[in-house]
């Protein structure tokens, strides 16, 4: 009996190795599922549209432009992973006359979130005050992400920072100048890195969309030479537009560290791509600061 199951194992391995093919783009390998082959994706021109892929930026650019609601829950966490200090509340943007304002429908705070002049005690949660929160109108801006470059020339201290959390925020997988110790480590798409990740192309639905899905997974062996440990994409089968991305960066460059998960889900709200649910776990730690273990969920909606 063992000897036959062994057998089928081996039989069904085969098989599913048959399924797969495996192709070539530059120095990338890359396997493509049955699903895929039998469509005929131009494998070439697909890696070459999401290498130069802007949807997943321009979507968070579309906050800039809309109406909408959000449910905002921060937890700062002690080793244990027991709360230490919470936020949870509903905010509600309001666009008009070229300008943008939020308004805090909700809130209730808990532990040492904020300090005496109601500024925040924690880097994560200035992080995140800084993406999604408003404290006074902001006029003249647009969605436009042609030309737009994140830049850390002319920064520093909380603004520099800021900056290079957006660049791992809003462009994973691309060259990230100004972090220091990894700014090669993180333009997975790039034939240098190609040896460092398994590659695959799959296709299935995400909320009732036709997506092309590509996962990039770090080679154990050059853990310690990659930012990017894994990343999955889900692109619209039409339109090449992200309809959802999970992905985990991690880095120890001594002076500083973090390891941290993102899962992003988009939706479409007329001609606009837009974040509905943003989830992010964190884990930090940079020099002359306390490690910050942070969880937060932002979910929006009722966009107009």
């Amino acid at each position: 009996m063992p000897f036959f199951i062994c057998l089928l194992t081996q039989s069904n391995a085969d098989a599913q190795q048959k399924k797969d093919t495996l192709v070539i783009v530059g120095k990338k390998t890359i396997t493509l599922s049955e699903v895929v082959v039998d469509n005929k994706l131009n494998i070439p021109v697909f890696i070459e549209r999401i290498k130069n892929d802007t949807s997943f930026y321009k979507a968070f650019r579309n906050l800039r432009v809309l109406n909408f609601s959000a449910i905002n829950d921060i937890r700062m966490n002690n080793s244990d992973g027991e709360a230490k200090a919470t936020l949870h509340s509903k905010t509600k943007q309001i666009r008009s006359n070229n300008c943008r304002k939020m308004e805090i429908i909700e809130e209730q705070v808990t532990g040492d979130f904020y300090d005496d002049d109601h500024n925040y005690n924690y880097y994560t949660a200035q992080m995140y005050g800084s993406l999604f929160f408003t404290k006074d109108s902001v006029c003249g801006e647009d969605n436009i992400v042609l030309g737009k470059e994140f830049s850390t020339a002319g920064k520093s201290g909380m603004e520099k920072h800021k900056e290079q959390l957006k660049m791992l925020f809003f462009n994973p997988g691309k060259k990230i100048n100004g972090l220091p110790f990894m700014s090669n480590k993180t333009a997975i798409f790039d034939d240098d890195m190609a040896d460092k990740y398994e590659m695959s192309i799959d296709m299935d639905t995400y909320n009732n969309t036709n997506c092309y899905i590509f996962k990039q997974t770090v080679n154990p062996d050059y853990k310690s030479d990659v930012v990017v440990d894994e990343m999955t994409t889900w692109f619209d089968q039409n339109t090449y537009e992200v309809v959802a991305r999970n992905y985990s960066i991690s880095y120890d460059a001594g002076v500083y560290d973090f390891k941290v998960q993102m899962e992003v889900v988009m939706a479409k709200v007329g001609e606009y791509l837009v974040p509905s649910l943003i989830r992010y776990t964190g884990n930090w730690k940079a020099i002359f600061k306390l490690r910050e273990r942070g969880v937060f969920t932002a979910t929006l909606f009722d966009f107009k």
